[in-house]
């Protein structure tokens, strides 16, 4: 075996110099454009660059954090970035990481959103997005087993994914009453059979060193991290202040049921139910902005989970998506002003997404170590994750009905579609490959089909 040489063995024990938040700025702005793949490719990119080629932070600190956030409702791989600029530098670095991570993704979707609304007749547009729908149906299946596989390991869990499917499928039960009943299971079944209800530890603890880091696994916590009640009080107050004024100036300009302010309020509940991932949201945001609001059609909330998929930043940016064609649609601001009305929506559902997320890591990182493996924190979490894979399983089929048959069953079933589905199912179960991938095969295929055959 090579043994490594004495300027490796050098580099590799050197302590990394210390970063500046200019720099870390850098760093974070740089991520926010490359940070595609979903949480897992984001997580990995993130390792590697602050782990083993940066060494801004350890592997088991590294892991530490995002076990935390794991736990939290919203999307991980955006509070991992937040709680390790907030460990570097202080509450400014949380909040230049966080926001970076998501800027890119809104402006991004901002941009497709419009030429979606406005040019989606175009045949071009048309036939790239009659090839996508079905690659989303499989998508959103395979989210399903993914989540499946990690988190239901006994009978129990398996009872409450069914149950969950049941309620939303056949009793069209609401998705947050679905989570509450799943966290009042999980908290009585973590007392009465605690086994039933341990994490899996997917994400446990590790040995690996990658030299020394900034943060390293016994660098002492920074002042700033340590917890105090009246900062935890002061975090908690601001932003309970950044929610309730723009909450507070809708409502007063606008009025409670205009479009804007109930786009604030049911995307801050949003904000609250997203355990499990982004996907585990969707039914909900389903059955508000398709079902009871009217924002969009069923065919343009499987469009804008595409786009999602196919930008950087999390997934749960088709909240963005889901805003711009509301306002449009809505004519917020009239027939003259239908980009600015997009515009106006889909930033404002942003904050209220993301705001939650902030404070739950600026607030909650000094209180990581006395939560960290506490059965009475994390069993009602592991009944909220199996109840939301029977949600998931729900809205795959729900996706699939609309593709295969558009008119609904009384209509012609559209074999060419089931084909896609069927494809792009075989790629990403039988051959792993990843979803930006089959995106766009998926995309060519049916561009072809509506250019040659339909």
């Amino acid at each position: 075996m090579n043994q490594p040489d004495a300027h490796t063995i050098e580099c590799i024990e050197a302590q990394p110099q210390p970063v500046s938040l200019r720099q870390a700025f850098s760093f974070w702005f740089k991520l926010g454009f490359i940070s595609f793949g979903g949480p897992a490719g984001q997580i990995s990119l993130m390792h590697q660059e602050l782990v083993v080629n940066r060494r801004w932070i350890s592997e088991r600190r590294f892991l530490h954090a995002l076990n935390y956030c794991m736990l939290l409702p919203g999307p991980e791989a955006q509070q991992l970035a937040t709680y390790i600029g907030w460990l570097m530098h202080r509450t400014w670095g949380g909040i230049v990481a966080g926001v970076l991570f998501v800027l890119p993704s809104l402006l991004i979707l901002i941009a497709l959103s419009w030429i979606y609304i406005a040019f989606g007749n175009v045949p071009l547009v048309a036939g790239l997005f009659y090839g996508v729908k079905p690659a989303v149906t499989a998508i959103v299946a395979q989210a399903a087993y993914r989540i499946g596989s990690r988190v239901l390991k006994n009978n129990v869990l398996w009872g409450i994914a069914t149950s969950s499917f049941v309620a939303i499928f056949a009793l069209n039960v609401p998705f947050p009453a679905i989570v509450a009943g799943a966290s009042i299971i999980g908290y009585l079944g973590g007392r009465v059979t605690p086994d039933k209800f341990q994490a899996g530890g997917v994400h446990g603890k590790t040995d690996k060193s990658f030299g020394p880091a900034l943060i390293d696994d016994d660098t002492p916590t920074p002042e700033h991290a340590r917890f105090r009640w009246p900062k935890l009080v002061k975090v908690t107050v601001v932003a309970g202040l950044l929610w309730a004024v723009p909450m507070g100036l809708l409502n007063v300009l606008y009025g409670w049921h205009h479009t804007l302010t109930q786009m604030g309020w049911f995307f801050t509940k949003a904000a609250l139910l997203t355990f499990g991932g982004a996907y585990a949201v969707l039914p909900y945001v389903y059955q508000g902005a398709v079902g009871y609001y009217g924002w969009l059609t069923p065919t343009q909330m499987i469009d804008g989970l595409a786009l999602g998929e196919t930008t950087p930043g999390p997934l749960i940016m088709v909240v963005a998506f889901v805003g711009f064609v509301g306002g449009y649609v809505k004519i917020l601001f009239g027939s003259d002003s239908l980009f600015l009305s997009g515009v106006v929506a889909a930033t404002l559902v942003t904050w209220f997404t993301f705001l939650p997320s902030f404070l739950f890591i600026l607030a909650g990182g000094p209180l990581v170590e006395s939560t960290h493996g506490d059965l009475k924190f994390t069993a009602p979490l592991m009944a909220i994750t199996a109840a939301v894979v029977g949600v998931i399983l729900n809205l795959a089929l729900f996706f699939l009905y609309h593709v295969l048959w558009p008119q609904g069953f009384t209509g012609t079933f559209d074999w060419i579609s089931a084909v896609i589905a069927l494809a792009a199912a075989v790629a990403l179960f039988r051959f792993k490959r990843n979803v930006i991938e089959v995106i766009v095969a998926c995309a060519v295929i049916g561009l072809i089909v509506k250019t040659l055959i339909l």
